[in-house]
């Protein structure tokens, strides 16, 4: 089992940056990182090669602004994924040196994991430094309290380790496919055609979830033990006519119990059910 982590981004490379500080030191080191670039300017190519240049194996996959698509740029990556499993995040998000060893460690044929996150402020959101993550100050919730993040926001990190698997299993959080934090076989993401590249912002990943649902492929819930940190920034790409469609999109889905879309990977399937 090989992991391919595959983080979505544009135009954040100071965000970024912070969360490759903490894909560098991982516990579980097999695993390739794949940026899934949605437009980025230079400043992100210039990123990934100063870190290239440090030893760090980084693909960069790359597509033209034109404006949100996502899901789009997340197709090209299962492609070039070599791994056989797959880890979806996203450029704002800084794992826990141990979020890949969850992800690695509770694998199961058949089956998909799925994570939450830990949302913090802006102003923490810039406070971070590599010293932060490389020591987990960063995920401390006495640390994060005292640089202006709220204890309501961090109830995952009270949770004890050895308390997490227990309560991953009583918790009444849905385990939905949740794009920051979530994992899947290679094969059963291309089974399903990947992702519906129709969708814009605003459910676009629980969708490909659902298919997956649909396909008798379920999710189990790792919220407490895969712990990564959000970082605030504005989302100038929301646009309500784009979620309204995509909340048609996903009626269909669960009405008509749609397992591959037409739309992914491989365009124009004839038999989409």
């Amino acid at each position: 089992m090989r992991i391919s982590v595959i983080i979505t981004t544009y135009q954040s490379p100071h965000w970024l940056e912070k969360v490759l500080w903490g894909y560098i030191h991982q516990t579980f080191q097999n695993f390739e990182l794949i940026i899934a670039d949605d437009g980025s300017d230079k400043k992100t190519a210039q990123l990934i090669q100063n870190y290239t240049n440090k030893g760090i194996k980084i693909e960069h996959i790359w597509q033209p602004d034109k404006g949100f698509r996502k899901t789009r740029i997340l197709n090209k990556a299962i492609l070039a994924a070599k791994g056989n499993y797959l880890v979806f995040t996203d450029g704002d998000l800084i794992p826990r040196s141990d979020f890949l060893y969850a992800h690695h460690s509770h694998a199961k044929v058949g089956r998909f994991l799925s994570g939450g996150c830990i949302r913090l402020p802006l102003n923490t959101s810039h406070t971070i430094t590599v010293n932060d993550v490389v020591s987990e100050r960063a995920f401390s919730v006495r640390w994060l309290q005292s640089n202006g993040a709220r204890i309501k926001s961090m109830t995952k990190l009270l949770v004890p380790y050895w308390a997490s698997t227990f309560a991953d299993k009583i918790t009444t959080t849905r385990s939905t496919w949740n794009g920051g934090n979530a994992s899947g076989w290679k094969q059963d993401i291309i089974s399903i055609n990947g992702f519906d590249e129709r969708m814009e912002y605003g459910g676009e990943d629980r969708e490909l979830g659902e298919r997956l649902e649909n396909a008798g492929i379920h999710g189990i819930q790792i919220r407490h033990r895969a712990i990564c940190i959000h970082l605030d920034h504005p989302r100038s790409y929301i646009c309500k006519n784009a979620i309204k469609r995509n909340i048609e999109i996903r009626k269909t889905t669960k009405t008509k119990k749609i397992i591959r879309t037409e739309y992914g990977i491989k365009k124009n399937f004839s038999d989409s059910q």
